[in-house]
């Protein structure tokens, strides 16, 4: 045996380097991470009219987009909305973007962080944060804008950056350090100073994924990963259920100008 700085080891393994993992250099095939900006980037061209456009103003264009797009009712307009049995779009809404500006930022941010987060939890816990993620931007984004029409994966991309505190506080990782910190501070002062940005569906996707991230360490401290994957469907459930409620409760408010709302630029 041999002595080391870590206790007594064998000869053959003291010859041996011992790999230290973290949140950044376990990064190296991020799946999930990859399939689900191919989602995004097939939605925003199958979208239609105006996806070139390099930044919004165009409108809502295209069947799948007008389709698709998170809206939970339009006074005087009863087809239309979530309020109206299209609940479809508290998912769909979450793949859509309006511009390549919209688009590439969301997709960027989701490269980056996934390829931290998704090595260290695993392809099944990383994707389920960004469902949970999703559903409950969507239902911030109804609390907020009811009437208005909103688009983009930002909620589910602000749920990572909760995760990602999370799990680096857990780590004993500065937040501020490490740049997620930062990342999750300027682009809240631009959801609440730019206009037409869905605030709502930012906070509830932070809440949400910082949400699933507690639960999924619990899980893992009673080393149950079906107590923590029933724990995150659990809020995504009651997110999803909540939205569908938001939209009908608020079907009869007045009539509302139509706007089209950017999250994440």
């Amino acid at each position: 045996m041999t002595t080391t700085p870590v206790g007594m080891r064998c000869p053959e393994c003291s010859r041996q380097r011992t790999v230290v993992k973290t949140l950044r250099n376990t990064a190296r095939h991020p799946e999930v991470t990859l399939a689900l900006i191919a989602i995004n980037v097939v939605a925003f061209l199958a979208k239609g009219g105006g996806a070139f456009a390099i930044s919004g103003g165009q409108g809502p264009s295209g069947t799948v987009f007008t389709e698709g797009a998170l809206l939970g009712s339009l006074p005087g307009v009863p087809e239309l909305g979530v309020a109206h049995g299209q609940w479809w779009r508290i998912v769909t809404g979450g793949f859509l973007h309006e511009s390549l500006l919209h688009i590439g930022f969301n997709m960027y941010i989701l490269y980056v962080l996934g390829r931290m987060l998704e090595p260290a939890l695993g392809r099944v816990k990383f994707g389920v944060i960004y469902g949970v993620s999703l559903l409950t931007g969507s239902l911030g984004a109804l609390l907020v804008s009811p009437h208005s029409v909103t688009v983009g994966a930002s909620g589910a991309v602000f749920g990572i950056m909760g995760a990602a505190a999370v799990e680096m506080r857990a780590r004993q990782i500065p937040i501020m350090q490490s740049g997620v910190g930062g990342l999750i501070l300027i682009n809240l002062v631009i959801s609440f100073t730019l206009p037409g940005i869905s605030w709502g569906g930012h906070i509830g996707g932070l809440i949400g994924g910082a949400l699933a991230a507690l639960v999924i360490q619990l899980g893992a401290r009673y080393r149950s990963q079906a107590l923590a994957l029933a724990g995150c469907v659990a809020i995504g459930v009651a997110a999803f259920a909540g939205s569908v409620l938001i939209a009908k409760s608020t079907e009869v408010q007045p009539s509302t100008p139509v706007q089209l709302v950017e999250p994440g630029q």
